[in-house]
């Protein structure tokens, strides 16, 4: 596996946690992926940490066991049949860490650092020396043709944890669910790293294009960051709502005449029989 194009998550000022994964660690989880045997078809590393924040913006606290089987496969077809292997569980154990650091982070801090991969960089291979007996290249008419470098370096980069973050909330539609026009809008501006399809009829991923340019790797990064921030927050007050219990009823004190009439106080009647239960 590459390695990441900046310090791994959870380095520097805004460590999530002691517990996130270290480089090692990380490229446990993608062979550990990578080994989960077919017909199942499990997330890579990247992508699962973008499926990941997908998980944590919703405006519910998900379940582990409601999108975990969508890790190891997209239909959530269980992997194996008996005892979870020693894989499997090393597997979750490593997820449900990165999701805890992951949690943490942007609770706290507001940020967190994204698992990418190292671009290619197509300047190596002009720059390469050629091996001392590799024959010439034949040059086509009109001269060499430098090699083709991506159409979108940045979008290449950051398409496959854009496409598991999409691949969250296609599972738990709760946030988009909300029509909220401000969630539109943040989900406008990070779903411009996917490809052109028929979902944005209006040219909205164009106007965002238009309107916020990004120049480099590292804006675009900032970009996917202040995103999902910006929806974890937006999302904050309905994850944790407190549901308030009304009465039909005002509350009946010890003291108080029984609400069933028979004159004796609540403490001596039917408040006496409910203490005796508990």
């Amino acid at each position: 596996m590459s390695q990441p194009l900046s310090a791994p998550p959870s380095r520097g000022a805004v460590a999530a946690s002691e517990q996130d994964l270290s480089d090692a660690e990380f490229a446990e989880l993608d062979d550990l992926l990578a080994g989960v045997p077919e017909p199942l078809e499990p997330l890579d590393a990247v992508m699962l940490d973008g499926f990941l924040c997908g998980v944590l913006v919703q405006p519910e606290i998900v379940a582990v066991d409601d999108w975990m089987p969508f890790v190891f496969d997209a239909g959530g077809h269980r992997w194996g049949e008996a005892e979870p292997s020693p894989e499997q569980m090393q597997a979750r154990a490593l997820i449900l860490r990165r999701h805890a650091a992951l949690n943490r982070s942007l609770a706290e801090f507001g940020a967190f650092d994204p698992f990418v991969l190292e671009p290619f960089a197509a300047d190596t291979l002009t720059d390469a020396e050629p091996e001392p007996d590799a024959e010439p290249a034949s040059e086509p008419e009109g001269g060499a043709v430098e090699p083709a470098a991506p159409a979108d370096p940045i979008g290449a980069v950051l398409l496959p944890w854009v496409a598991g973050f999409e691949q969250a909330l296609h599972l738990l539609p709760g946030l988009a669910d909300l029509d909220d026009r401000a969630i539109t809008s943040i989900l406008a501006r990070l779903f411009r790293f996917l490809p052109e399809s028929d979902d944005d009829p209006h040219g909205i991923f164009a106007v965002v294009e238009r309107e916020r340019p990004l120049g480099s790797l590292d804006e675009a990064i900032a970009e996917i960051v202040a995103c999902v921030a910006d929806l974890y927050q937006l999302t904050e007050p309905l994850r944790y709502k407190v549901d308030v219990v009304r009465r039909d009823a005002p509350k009946v004190g010890r003291n108080d005449p029984c609400p069933c009439g028979s004159g004796r106080k609540f403490k001596q009647c039917h408040g006496a029989a409910g203490a005796a239960k508990a």
